[in-house]
Formats: structure tokens, sequence, C-alpha cells
């Protein structure tokens, strides 16, 4: 099936819908513009406006944007979040398109007016003949061909069901999030790859501290600068998810006998024990990614870039992701789902958006959008190959489906480290361009195939 408008004869009014999509967030906007536009009939389900309304949102408007109203970087050369925009247009996305109707300055970011750019979703959403948007709470997983993307606020009796579909200890409510941290930012002439009391293999990055080390970075925890929670995600701690910060706070020495404990770790450097060590353990197959093992935290993002750079070893990190704890509701993707986004346990239910474990506007969107193309695919009897893996949206696609490790498994957005690494020595200025040019060529033969028309399509 080509990968441009769907070739499918409008079905008739009267029909009933060919597909249900619950959620009329980002990624279910984006799944039933996607579908509608194939020709198939849609019901989208949106409980807002129904007299039902959730703790973070403040209109009934579809794709809301409830915290910040950027949608990052538009660099699509050296930014993977840019390249997921170029990406999204080059398919037709309705979110980009009306983000890019609405945007208002930010430099080399894209963001826009938040009410203006959802009121437009909203119109067009309304607006197509394809689309029924129903307001209304759905309680139970449909019986027939649908799409979840409830987000992270999702209803409890509709989480209900989801955990009994996939498994309940597969199901998360609560978000305990450590920093991720890229490879090739940290400094091995510092650091060393072992396993405690050299049991196993060299599973861990070992980054040590001197007491006088250990002093000045306890008391930075303290002093840091935490974000509060919101009424709606006050969830107790407990004793799996406790904040680094807060561990700090119990006493000096509390984190050198928790996840700074450095007994069994013998450093080849000095061939002693150091007086505290921050370990990394690896976060995909690849081992681009790392995570900071136990600093989940409610630290401001730039509190944790400025506080977690004065680990030895870290001083250059480039952060992938940084640490959170906040209530959320996300599924277990990378052993529930198919590369396709269906749930294998029961194929005709697809998932899209942040209830996936994908995280930001435009990656729930980036995953409404091939959920939907998806399933347009599957309801013509045809199949639509993922697109490949070093494209962003393969990248993000297959860290969801299958990369990332199941049983540590959290919410992550794109970056260059998803990607699958550039072979050979290159320079780190070069490196994201190399991605870049060779996602866009990647793209340009998924959507067409055809090696002539491809490589025309490049050139123009």
């Amino acid at each position: 099936m080509p990968n441009g408008r769907y070739l499918r004869d409008l079905p008739s009014e009267s029909r009933a819908h060919d597909i249900h999509i619950i959620g009329a967030g980002l990624a279910g906007s984006e799944a039933a513009w996607q579908l509608a536009e194939a020709g198939y009939k849609v019901r989208l389900s949106e409980m807002r406006g129904s007299g039902e309304a959730t703790p973070a949102h403040h209109t009934t408007d579809c794709a809301e944007l409830v915290c910040s109203n950027s949608f990052r970087s538009d660099d699509g050369d050296s930014n993977a979040v840019g390249l997921l925009h170029q990406e999204m247009r080059a398919l037709s996305s309705l979110i980009l398109a009306q983000g890019d109707i609405h945007r208002v300055p930010a430099g080399s970011a894209l963001a826009v007016d938040r009410d203006g750019f959802s009121a437009a979703v909203t119109a067009r959403i309304e607006a197509h003949p394809n689309i029924a948007l129903v307001r209304e709470r759905v309680d139970t997983l449909p019986d027939g061909h649908a799409i979840i993307a409830t987000g992270p606020l999702t209803a409890p009796a509709l989480a209900a069901g989801i955990g009994e579909a996939t498994g309940a200890d597969a199901l998360a409510f609560f978000d305990a999030i450590a920093p991720i941290v890229h490879h090739d930012s940290i400094d091995m002439d510092i650091c060393w790859r072992a396993s405690r009391w050299d049991k196993g293999e060299a599973d861990y990055i070992n980054c040590p501290m001197t007491k006088d080390e250990y002093a000045v970075f306890h008391q930075a925890l303290i002093d840091g600068e935490k974000t509060e929670y919101r009424e709606w995600e006050n969830v107790p701690y407990f004793d799996g998810c406790m904040p680094v910060e807060v561990m700090a706070e119990r006493g000096f020495d509390t984190l050198r006998y928790g996840p700074m404990k450095p007994v069994g770790l013998d450093n080849p450097k000095t061939g002693r024990w150091p007086h505290a060590v921050v370990q990394l353990r690896q976060d995909n197959a690849t081992a681009t990614l790392w995570n900071i093992v136990g600093f989940q935290t409610k630290l401001k993002h730039a509190e944790q870039v400025r506080i977690f750079r004065t680990i030895p070893g870290l001083r250059n990190a480039e952060f992938a992701r940084l640490g959170g704890l906040h209530r959320n509701t996300f599924i277990r993707s990378p052993e529930l789902l198919d590369p396709t986004l269906r749930l294998k346990s029961k194929p005709t239910i697809r998932f899209a958006g942040q209830i996936t474990g994908c995280e930001g506007y435009v990656e729930s969107a980036a995953i409404g959008l091939l959920a939907g193309r998806f399933a347009a695919a599957e309801l013509s009897g045809q199949t639509l190959a993922p697109p490949p893996v070093e494209t962003a949206l393969g990248a993000l696609l297959t860290h969801i489906t299958g990369a990332a490790i199941a049983d540590t498994y959290q919410p992550m957005n794109v970056n260059f480290g998803l990607f699958p690494p550039i072979a050979g020595r290159t320079k780190k200025a070069d490196r994201k361009k190399m991605y870049t040019d060779r996602a866009r060529a990647a793209l340009a033969g998924w959507l067409d195939p055809d090696p002539v028309r491809a490589e025309r399509s490049r050139s123009t």
C-alpha cells in the first residue's frame, strides 16, 4: 500500500465506524486524522465535554497542551526532535500542520499559541466527514478495531480494563524516572566498567567519588531546587522509588548505604574502594544510553544538569532524559506490543501516545500517526512495514516496541541515542548531521520503495 494518501473509496455516511479511538489528545487526534484521510470512518471518544474532566486539562478542546506550549527544537539537521518534525510533515501530520500555522516566536524551537492551536485541531476534527467526535467516557476496551490513546491520566475504570488485558504488573501508575546519559559523553578515563565483587559480566559503569567530592555532592542535592507535586499527582513515596534528594536528607551516609554504595567495587586506577560510587546501567540494546541507577528525583531539570555534572566522569554528560517522579499511566510496551503497536494478546487493539511510554507532545503525536497508518493498512487488508530504525519515527517506534529493556522501561523522548550508531570514528560535531542525513535517505526509501522515484524525491 502506498504511504501517501491511501487509495480507497470513501464509505457511505450510513455505515458504522470502522475503528474506535479512545482519547482525543495529540495522539488520538493524529491517529483519527490519518485514518479519516485514508477513507475510514472513525469514532473518536473524548470524555472531556461529557461532564467528565481531568485534573490537568482546562478546556474540552482536542490536542490541548497541558504544560508547555513548545514542540521543542525545529532544527532537522542536528536535533532528533526537529528531525521528527520533518518526518511528520512528510506524512501529512495534522498536529505539525496546525503547529506551523499557529507558531509563535521561539528562536529555533517550534512553539505555538496553545489556545489557537488546540481550537484549530478541534475544528479540523469536527469538520471531517469521516470522524465522529463523541463526548463520552469509555470504561472498557472495545471488541472491534480500536486505538487506545488515553494518555497518562487514563480514567480508573478503563485503566483497570487495560490492566486485565495486559497483566496488572504491566501497567504503571507511578512514574519514577532516573536520568539517562549518552554513553559517548561519559569520561571513561575516570570511570570503569565492573559489577560488584566482579560477579558476572562488567554490567555497570562506575563513577568514583572521594570523601570531599561526596560531601559537596550530598549538600548540592539537599540545597537544589525541587519541583512540587501538583495536588492530583501527590502519590506517597515508597522505598523502591525514593527520590535521591530525599535519601540525602535522611542522613550524610544514607546514599553510601543505598544507590551510591562503594562496597565490592575495586577502582582499577587506585586498587581501593572509592568513598562513594555512582553507577550507570545499560538502558537500550545498542548500549548508547545508560541510566543513573537509583537517581529518580524531583530536582528541577536545570538543577539536575548542574548537580549531576559534578559527578566525576559525568562533567560533560549529555542527557537523553532527565529524572522525575510523578503520577503516570503507561504499559510495558516492549513486551506487550508488536512492531505495529498492536496488543499481542488482543491484536484488534492498538495503543498510541504517552500510554505506550513515549514522552513529549511531538513523540505522542508521532506514535498516534503511526498507529493510524498501521490501522488503515490493516483495515484495507494490507501490511504497512514499520519505518526504518534509522529514521526518527522508526527509532522511537523500535524503542517502544522492543529495543528498550522491558523490566526497566520508562517514558522516553526521541533522541539520537535511540538510533543505530554511526559506523566508524566520527567527530562529535559531525555526527548529528550524519544521523539526520541518513534518516532522510531512509525515510525517502520507505515512502517510495521505487529507487528511481526515491532518488528523484531526495534530489528535489
